[in-house]
């Protein structure tokens, strides 16, 4: 089958943040993956949580309506040493995941470490690394920032055959050192 037969599939990634939400449209063509679009949604730290929500979901809903995606993979927020910090971004993930849902996509959830296991190779990579890995699988002249590089990361994972990764969670599954685990073994 020729390039021009294979589907072509849009895969929006977003990397939620309550300050600046990055999000990364990535096309993906039998094996090929190409850039298309990435960036940051800032909100200003003067207005209320609500104001700052509803500029991640307006934000959110241009884009959808602009690029039109088919699938979209958002990351999973991990646990904060300051409580407060992960409610806020989980609010602004809240926000994130109901503009996608609002335009009838379906969301897969990743986390951190299965983006970076998935784009880097190491599940521990830090953002530098991943900025770098996610130029070079897209062919970008330069590096993302690293909210943009996040997004786009998350998106690459779901198109490397993450639809099933990003359900291993609900799923009581893990990857563990390459490996697929059930939850309780993944915590010894």
């Amino acid at each position: 089958m020729s390039d021009a037969e294979k589907p072509v599939l849009r895969i929006l990634g977003i990397d939620p943040g309550l300050r600046s939400t990055g999000f990364g449209l990535i096309e993906k063509t039998g094996n090929r993956l190409a850039y298309l679009v990435s960036g940051c949604i800032r909100t200003d730290v003067r207005d209320s949580l609500p104001g700052r929500l509803g500029t991640i979901y307006a934000g959110l809903r241009e884009l959808l309506a602009t690029h039109r995606p088919d699938q979209a993979a958002v990351e999973i927020i991990f646990m904060n040493v300051n409580p407060q910090s992960t409610l806020l971004l989980g609010q602004a993930r809240g926000a994130a995941i109901t503009a996608l849902v609002a335009s009838g996509l379906e969301v897969a959830e990743y986390t951190a470490l299965q983006v970076k296991q998935a784009v880097v190779g190491n599940g521990h990579a830090d953002k530098v690394q991943v900025q770098h890995m996610v130029r070079r699988l897209l062919s970008l002249s330069a590096d993302p920032s690293a909210d943009a590089a996040d997004a786009l990361a998350c998106a690459i994972a779901h198109a490397h055959g993450g639809q099933g990764l990003g359900r291993l969670a609900s799923h009581g599954l893990r990857v563990r050192n390459g490996r697929l685990m059930m939850e309780k073994e993944s915590q010894r």
